[in-house]
């Protein structure tokens, strides 16, 4: 691969969006085959380059060496394609483990769905919307502190409050036993 000219390296730096442009250009194709190498999967490969791309643009100004561009480049998307593929590993085994305890549990009747459906609907915006993305979606607090544009203690808390109102829904409705 060709290193970018040095000269639009220093402009992109600078704020030159003609000259970072240049840089995409020079670098992206090559980008592209590194991460879907990486990956094993186009669509993924995609949307990590982009995250790259946001990050070197966000990080220009602080690459010491101009000429070090296109190994500075690649080591950030080495980066972000092992950020990816942890995340894509954690979201999967919080799946599979949500499919296996649907498939092994007595619970999966249709009806308990619902009340659960219902007390989770009934929540503050707030505290679901916390509670879906770390429950169901499967994102770290410091994920969804960022997402939200919160502290993460915040989402804690939010997390915490859900968990306790849902199961208090819950137990409030359910029929008893006895």
């Amino acid at each position: 691969m060709e290193s970018p000219d040095v000269a639009d390296v220093v402009a992109a730096a600078a704020g030159d969006i003609g000259a970072f442009e240049r840089l995409v250009h020079a670098t992206e194709g090559h980008l592209w085959r590194y991460l879907v190498h990486l990956l094993d999967d186009g669509a993924l490969a995609e949307d990590v380059r982009q995250e790259v791309f946001i990050r070197v643009h966000r990080k220009l100004p602080s690459l010491r060496d101009p000429n070090r561009f296109v190994p500075w480049v690649f080591a950030m998307a080495r980066n972000a394609a092992y950020d990816a593929s942890r995340s894509r590993r954690r979201r999967k085994d919080r799946l599979q483990l949500v499919v296996e305890e649907a498939r092994h549990s007595p619970s999966s009747d249709p009806h308990l769905e619902m009340e659960v459906n219902d007390a989770l609907m009934r929540l503050d915006e707030d505290l679901r919307e916390a509670l879906v993305l770390i429950g169901m979606m499967g994102l770290s607090y410091g994920e969804v502190a960022e997402t939200l544009g919160i502290p993460e203690g915040t989402v804690k808390s939010r997390v915490f409050r859900a968990r306790r109102q849902l199961v208090s829904s819950l137990e409030m409705e359910a029929p008893d036993a006895y």
